[in-house]
């Protein structure tokens, strides 16, 4: 039960679909039937608008936060970073929505926030450049998760710190797995622009 409960906990807060929820209730509308029918919070921008997108990335950015805090309010020898691991997982696989969710990005940095905050915020810089000079969120996000490796592999050579280094290369491989359609599709030129940057 020590091991059983806190990784089952952390399976749930990541499978907690915010863009889901958040469209029946407020908007009377699944997002799954509309846009990309992904459920993250590109869609959500996409299909419900700004302030939906905003409240869907702050709610899907804090269950990797919390999920990595776990140790902190359950007593568990079991490194914070797996924990975040795991609610990425039920973040891209929801047991409350049929396992199809979302492609890892903000649940990921909820990790940093929670376990290495100044990669959060060197992360938000990169995400917000990336998208004003390149207009696209999947290729934004993966330029991100380029930029956090080579962060963590400084980091971990000066620290000591390869568990962190680990976690952050398996992040970004659930990035680059995620968005392998979109990968796709800006090699054919037919990616979809955001308009707002």
């Amino acid at each position: 039960m020590e091991i059983l409960l806190p990784v089952l906990l952390a399976y749930l807060l990541g499978s907690i679909p915010s863009a889901l929820w958040i469209g029946k209730i407020f908007y009377n509308t699944d997002v799954r039937t509309k846009g990309s029918g992904n459920l993250g919070a590109t869609n959500t921008f996409r299909v419900l608008g700004s302030t939906a997108g905003l409240i869907v990335t702050v709610l899907d950015i804090l269950k990797g936060t919390a999920a990595t805090l776990i140790p902190l309010y359950i007593d568990t020898n079991i490194h914070p970073l797996v924990f975040g691991l795991i609610a990425v997982v039920g973040h891209m696989y929801p047991v409350f929505a049929k396992f199809k969710g979302g492609k890892a990005v903000a649940t990921s940095g909820g990790i940093l926030l929670g376990y290495q905050w100044p990669l959060f915020i060197v992360a938000v810089a990169v995400l917000l450049i990336a998208l004003k000079i390149t207009k696209m969120v999947s290729l934004s996000s993966m330029i991100l998760a380029v930029v956090a490796v080579i962060y963590a592999i400084i980091y971990a050579v000066n620290t000591g710190d390869y568990p962190f280094l680990a976690v952050i290369l398996v992040l970004a491989a659930f990035i680059f797995y995620r968005h392998r359609a979109n990968i796709a599709r800006i090699r054919a030129g037919t990616e979809p622009k955001i308009k707002f940057m």
